[in-house]
C-alpha cells in the first residue's frame, strides 16, 4: 500500500498562513486653506437666503444716519467722521451683531457637534463664518460711502481704501462678535453682547470725536473699528498721510489676528464640551 502526500490529493485545501488583521488608517485631516474655502463655501449658500433682507436693513440704517447727521454736520472733518463711521457701521452690523447672534445660537442648539465630527480645524470654522458673513457687508459699505459722500460734497477719488478697510475691519470685528458668541452660556446674552458691540460702533464711531469727553475718547480708541474709520477719514484729505493710514490698517490687522485666535480657541473649547 503506498501513502499518498494529503497536498495532491484532488480538493484539498491548502493551509492559508493566518496573518494578524491591520487597523485601518485613518485619512489625512485637513489641512487650513481647504477647511476654510470648503466653510466659506457652505456658510455662503446657507446664508444666501437672508442675503436681501441683510443688506437692506444694513444699508438703510447707514444711510438713515447719514441723512440725520447731515442735519448737524457741516462740511469739514467732522463730515469725514460722519461717513466714514457709516460706512465701518455696515461691517459692524454684521460682523459683531449677526456673527454673536449665530455662534451662540449654533451653540445653544448643538450644532456645533457637527463641525466637531469633521476633520476641519478650529481656525477654519470661525474664519470660515467670518469671511461668509462680512462677503455681505461690502455692497452695503460701497454703497453708503458713495451716497455719504455725494450728500456731504466728498471726494470719490479714495473710494479703494475701502477694498483693505472692509476685510481688516470686518477681520477684528467678527473674531469679537464670534467669540461673544461662542463664550456666551446662553443665546439671549450673546444677542445682547453683538447689540451692545454694534451700539458702541455706532456711538463711537459715527460721532465726531472732537465732541466726545476724553473718556469717551479713551473708549473710542478701545474700539478696534474706530481704526477704519480713521483710516478711511483720513483719506477724504487733499494730500492724505498714508504711512499714519497704514498705521491704522496695521491696527485693525493685529486685533484681527488676536480676536480670530481667541475666537477659534473659545470655538474649541465649546466644541469639546
Amino acid at each position: 500500500m503506498s501513502v499518498v502526500p494529503a497536498q495532491v490529493l484532488p480538493g484539498s485545501a491548502r493551509a492559508v498562513p493566518e496573518t494578524a488583521p491591520q487597523a485601518a488608517q485613518l485619512g489625512p485631516s485637513a489641512r487650513l486653506w481647504p477647511a476654510l474655502a470648503a466653510v466659506y463655501r457652505a456658510q455662503l449658500s446657507r446664508a444666501r437666503v437672508a442675503r436681501i433682507p441683510l443688506l437692506f436693513v444694513a444699508t438703510f440704517q447707514s444711510v438713515g444716519i447719514t441723512v440725520m447727521m447731515r442735519g448737524v454736520v457741516d462740511s469739514g472733518a467732522e463730515a469725514r467722521s460722519v461717513v466714514a463711521g457709516s460706512s465701518v457701521l455696515v461691517v459692524a452690523y454684521v460682523a459683531l451683531n449677526l456673527l454673536a447672534q449665530y455662534f451662540g445660537q449654533l451653540r445653544a442648539s448643538g450644532g456645533l457637534d457637527h463641525y466637531a465630527t469633521l476633520p476641519v480645524p478650529p481656525a477654519a470654522v470661525v474664519l470660515g463664518a467670518a469671511a461668509a458673513y462680512a462677503s455681505f457687508t461690502v455692497p452695503g459699505t460701497l454703497v453708503t460711502a458713495v451716497f455719504g459722500c455725494v450728500l456731504f460734497g466728498l471726494p470719490l477719488s479714495n473710494l479703494w481704501i475701502l477694498l483693505a478697510v472692509i476685510p481688516l475691519a470686518g477681520a477684528a470685528l467678527s473674531g469679537l462678535g464670534a467669540a461673544c458668541g461662542l463664550l456666551a452660556p446662553r443665546p439671549e446674552l450673546a444677542t445682547l453682547l453683538g447689540q451692545l458691540g454694534m451700539s458702541a460702533a455706532l456711538l463711537l464711531g459715527v460721532l465726531p470725536a472732537d465732541r466726545m469727553p476724553e473718556i469717551v475718547r479713551l473708549a473710542r480708541d478701545l474700539l478696534p473699528s474706530t481704526y477704519g474709520v480713521e483710516a478711511y477719514a483720513r483719506t477724504f484729505g487733499a494730500h492724505p498721510d498714508w504711512a499714519v493710514v497704514l498705521v491704522d490698517l496695521g491696527v485693525c490687522a493685529g486685533v484681527g489676528v488676536v480676536s480670530l485666535a481667541v475666537a477659534a480657541r473659545a470655538y474649541r473649547r465649546a466644541a469639546v464640551r
